[in-house]
């Protein structure tokens, strides 16, 4: 099985200083791969406002695309395209270019993305499309991995920077202690930010997709 991903940056025509937060995403997928490294191929610019990366298991992509989320700053953001399908590379003479059915797959999804954020679901940032050929089990994973994700891409949007921050925090192992040295206040004050933010349902959800709840 391959995943490939497709990421645009919301509202990068918006931005006021698009080469700088180019150089926040490029840094944010840096760190996210350093601290927990799971793709095959890392996002990586192609050409305007989009990346293209590939995983070989689809729980490594929503685990990763979700680390990236968190840990990108306030007015900043990507959606994803997932594709679940057969990638490939096709010669030419500027280079390999990436083809197959999991990328138009991954086109579908972030153009499902794009609709649903114009209807009632405005948070929604992820969505997964198998290409054709997908058997029984797949197309059933990939309907509870969307309904699943329609449910943490709310909780995502509606936290603060710094609640993305802290939850990106405790994911990675730290503790509230560490977490409160940082960011210069109260370990009270962390947990009661976790848990405003719905933190504990996020890091559990990452944990089964680990295979690490009994």
């Amino acid at each position: 099985m391959v995943i490939a991903v497709l990421a645009d940056i919301v509202g990068s025509r918006r931005l006021d200083d698009r080469t700088a937060a180019q150089h926040v995403l490029d840094r944010t997928i840096a760190q996210v791969e350093a601290d927990l490294p799971l793709a095959a191929q890392p996002l990586t610019p192609t050409v305007g406002d989009e990346q293209q990366g590939v995983y070989s298991d689809l729980g490594d992509a929503l685990i990763s695309l979700l680390m990236i989320q968190l840990r990108l700053p306030d007015g900043i953001a990507f959606r994803f395209g997932i594709g679940v399908g057969e990638v490939r590379p096709v010669a030419s003479v500027h280079g390999e270019l990436a083809d197959g059915p999991g990328w138009y797959a991954a086109r579908a999804a972030i153009e499902t993305v794009h609709a649903r954020e114009g209807r009632a679901v405005p948070r929604t940032r992820t969505w997964i499309v198998g290409a054709p050929g997908q058997d029984e089990v797949m197309e059933t994973t990939i309907a509870a991995s969307n309904a699943y994700l329609l449910v943490r891409d709310e909780l995502v949007g509606a936290m603060n920077e710094r609640e993305r921050r802290l939850t990106y925090g405790r994911i990675i192992g730290r503790s509230q202690q560490e977490l409160a040295a940082e960011e210069g206040i109260s370990q009270p004050s962390i947990s009661k930010a976790l848990r405003t933010a719905g933190a504990a349902a996020i890091v559990e959800g990452l944990a089964a997709l680990r295979g690490e709840l009994a």
